[in-house]
């Protein structure tokens, strides 16, 4: 009478560890860069929020502002976006504040981890976009 074992050996059981690792390997950096694209969102949103709000300035005062509390936001630079992964800032572009604003993000945290200057993100009165939109 033979008797059959149930079960996995340890070999089995190495074999599929080492292929679930594998896997791991190469999924979680595709799913970090696809998280950091998904944020991205959270910039841009806040480039077009501060980009109305110059548009709506330079209609009443025929100038851009690099104070962002003349805009209603509450720092003069550096405003956080809403999910906090940027932190947003105006300037002069080209002829001065005057004539064109540039808005631009700088990645912060975890966004700003792999390649900084893919996250960073720009956008001018003029439609001129920079860095990496998606």
């Amino acid at each position: 009478m033979s008797s059959k074992e149930k079960g996995f050996s340890l070999i089995e059981l190495m074999i599929v560890v080492a292929i679930i690792a594998i896997i791991a390997m190469v999924a979680f950096p595709s799913y970090m860069n696809t998280i950091r694209d998904a944020r991205k969102s959270d910039g841009i949103s806040m480039i077009n929020k501060v980009m109305q709000a110059q548009e709506r300035y330079f209609v009443n005062n025929l100038t851009y502002t690099a104070d962002l509390t003349d805009l209603g936001f509450a720092s003069i630079a550096n405003v956080p976006s809403e999910e906090g992964y940027y932190l947003v800032t105006a300037g002069g572009c080209g002829a001065g504040i005057n004539v064109c604003v540039s808005i631009t993000t700088d990645a912060q945290g975890s966004q700003d981890t792999a390649v900084p200057a893919d996250d960073n993100l720009g956008l001018n009165s003029q439609g001129t976009k920079s860095g990496k939109w998606p």
